[in-house]
């Protein structure tokens, strides 16, 4: 119904993905974490109506925005969130951000499990803090949470986890025995958890998101989660997320450091977007879902009959397809600059995920089916093991 096979033209229009120098007319790029699809009618129609009033003045979000944040998280994640949870940031990055700067000080440890999102890294590396890494375990391409070694890494100093779930680049769906096991862990040592939740809404066909934050409440562990429709109604230059923080003397902090930096205001399409997403294109969001999952088997059955020296493991939730290149000739560090120059193909490099993630590199699979039949062709073609 939503013609995603038709996908959108993006060149030449400012949008990172295909217009950055670097990327060239015949690259099929497949790097940058947004989709190449129109965006929901519903959603489109609300920016639409705020463009026609002619006037973009200092916004504030109404209770109508709020609603549809408790509205949406209730509904698909089961978790009731209260108003003033809520709070606005214009992207999840920056909430982490300051969600560091709240609940830590400088000096302190951070736990971090990689390959993990490359502003995991610098979040903390740009604020002074202390980076521990724990690795995630690789068993054939599935990822697992090492609980024996993050404790170990853990001293006093250690006040804060950063999570990824789902996991990206993995594209693990942490399951709620294991998230349990995690808060465990938290509790017994007084760590806060800091969760990028920003792919919840991005789920393989069979898995479920779950929400740590009620397990934290459980058992006693103080949490932030930070969330947005970015991901998963493309809407990432439209800077719209929220941090939800249920504790009141965390969440008071939290507010004030922004009113300190100036980032409590809204654009004037936030409200807008986010909205027409929440509200009005669930059925699209359902959709697009469908077609990634079928984006996903094309991709991991491809590999694993055409190119069966690269390891690939279907991710669980995320458009993105995380791929093993160790068993080929090529230096672990040269794999993107190969893909891309030689069969125009441009992915993002396992490096930027952290030392865990060298050998290999991260596609993005939000695009017409064409595109990925290509891409795989061209490399097919041009990959010599």
């Amino acid at each position: 119904m939503y013609h995603f096979e038709e996908g959108i033209e993006r060149r030449n229009t400012n949008c990172d993905k295909w217009d950055a120098p670097f990327v060239g007319q015949d690259v099929i790029p497949m790097w940058v974490a947004d989709m190449d699809f129109a965006i929901a009618p519903a959603i489109t129609e609300r920016l639409v109506k705020v463009a026609d009033q002619g006037a973009f003045g200092y916004q504030f979000l109404s209770d109508t925005y709020y609603d549809a944040v408790r509205c949406f998280m209730k509904e698909r994640h089961n978790y009731e969130v209260k108003k003033e949870w809520i709070c606005f940031v214009p992207n999840v990055v920056l909430g982490l951000f300051f969600a560091l700067q709240t609940v830590t000080e400088e000096g302190d440890e951070i736990l971090i499990q990689t390959p993990v999102y490359g502003p995991f890294f610098k979040v903390i590396n740009e604020s002074n803090r202390v980076l521990v890494e724990s690795r995630l375990r690789n068993v054939n391409g599935y990822y697992t949470m090492d609980m024996e070694d993050l404790e170990k890494r853990i001293t006093p100093k250690t006040k804060a986890l950063l999570l990824c779930n789902p996991h990206n680049p993995s594209g693990r769906v942490w399951k709620k025995e294991e998230l349990r096991e995690l808060v465990k862990i938290c509790a017994k040592h007084d760590i806060c958890i800091i969760s990028d939740d920003i792919h919840s809404d991005i789920i393989r066909k069979g898995q479920q998101h779950t929400m740590i934050v009620p397990i934290c409440r459980e058992m006693g562990v103080k949490c932030i989660s930070c969330t947005s429709p970015s991901k998963p109604f493309n809407l990432a230059s439209i800077h719209v997320a929220n941090c939800i923080i249920e504790d009141d003397e965390i969440r008071e902090k939290f507010q004030k450091l922004l009113q300190i930096h100036h980032v409590t205001e809204c654009s004037a399409f936030a409200e807008a977007a986010l909205v027409g997403a929440y509200n009005e294109s669930r059925d699209w969001l359902d959709e697009v879902n469908k077609y990634i999952d079928e984006n996903v088997e094309y991709f991991v059955n491809t590999v694993h009959e055409k190119l069966p020296f690269l390891h690939v493991c279907k991710p669980e939730g995320t458009y993105l397809i995380w791929v093993d290149f160790s068993d080929t000739t090529l230096q672990q560090d040269k794999i993107k600059e190969y893909l891309h120059e030689k069969c125009k193909v441009l992915v993002n490099p396992g490096e930027f995920f952290g030392e865990a993630g060298k050998g290999f590199v991260r596609f993005n699979v939000a695009c017409p089916r064409k595109n990925i039949e290509e891409a795989l062709d061209r490399i097919c073609r041009n990959l010599i093991q």
